[in-house]
């Protein structure tokens, strides 16, 4: 059996614990965040070793907020994103506050994986679903040694996965007949609007969504190969940055999009039904918790997770 690993982008969640840090408040009757919901939901189908991308000033907090409770059931490792974890010949500038972007987040965990990864990030809900699909993908399907890089993602409807407190950003997906990406497209504030809804580009021009159309939540899985595409393409994406760009961000949805594209990658979009939630606004919360607690009902998840 290939050793399967959870991947959790955790670096982003912020400077410090408690303080109404939105990713880590207890939504679970248990005091669970959602993160435990994600792990939970990937070691029942059937991936071996957790690693969390986290930054090195978090690690005491984290390890206490969830890291020493998951280490008890699982096979436990950190990786950290830095700002200044940069290739030769770069360095941070003095005003950068904004991390590198997911793509930098994954580079980070190089040397940590030798088998196939998925890829999600702390703060959202999946469902089971996308977590068994790929699992399986992972190990009866993809091709660690092909020239084209074979990786798969969840494949969420954009209807599934909108905020009813304010705008959300998505991959837009284009998916072939044969089940196969096509294309994603980061879009921005899409939100309801009447009937239908509203969302921009990354110039700030209305876009026209389908409700029905797949989109990404960043729940990739790829080979361990791939972080060799990473680590190439980094600095070739610092070099491209304009002198004052803070902001710009290497980010896994245009690398992956560049790369179908080029023809350089084949992506299994494997369609999940589940319905997303995460705390994207505070006034989220309680909509997390009431779903947390219908799916308990339900009988999807015990009242407390890992007793």
């Amino acid at each position: 059996m290939k050793e399967t690993t959870l991947v959790i982008m955790a670096a982003g969640i912020g400077s410090r614990f408690g303080g109404g840090i939105k990713q880590l408040e207890p939504v679970g009757p248990g005091g669970e965040i959602i993160m435990d919901y994600s792990i939970y939901d990937a070691l029942q189908a059937g991936f071996n070793k957790i690693v969390f991308i986290i930054r090195k000033d978090l690690e005491k907090d984290f390890r206490e907020v969830i890291g020493n409770r998951i280490e008890k059931i699982a096979h436990v490792e950190y990786a950290f994103q830095e700002l200044d974890d940069l290739p030769e010949g770069f360095t941070k500038p003095e005003d950068r506050k904004k991390p590198w972007g997911t793509g930098q987040a994954v580079l980070s965990i190089r040397g940590m994986v030798d088998g196939p990864f998925l890829v999600i990030n702390a703060d959202d809900y999946y469902g089971k679903e996308g977590f068994k699909k790929i699992h399986d993908y992972m190990v009866n399907h993809m091709k660690e040694d092909s020239e084209v890089y074979d990786l798969c993602m969840g494949g969420f409807m954009l209807v599934n996965t909108l905020s009813e407190n304010g705008g959300v950003t998505r991959g837009v997906c284009e998916v072939g007949d044969d089940g196969y990406l096509r294309r994603v497209t980061e879009t921005f504030e899409i939100q309801r609007s009447g009937d239908g809804l509203k969302a921009v580009d990354e110039q700030g021009n209305p876009v026209d969504l389908d409700i029905n159309c797949h989109v990404s939540m960043n729940m990739w899985g790829l080979p361990a190969s791939f972080l060799k595409e990473l680590e190439k393409g980094f600095p070739e994406f610092l070099a491209g940055i304009k002198e004052g760009d803070i902001k710009s961000e290497y980010l896994l949805p245009r690398i992956v999009d560049r790369l179908v594209e080029e023809g350089k990658a084949k992506v299994r979009v494997l369609e999940t039904p589940d319905k997303w939630f995460g705390v994207t606004y505070k006034e989220d919360k309680q909509a997390v918790v009431d779903s947390l607690r219908a799916l308990i009902a339900g009988g999807a998840y015990p009242e407390k997770l890992y007793e």
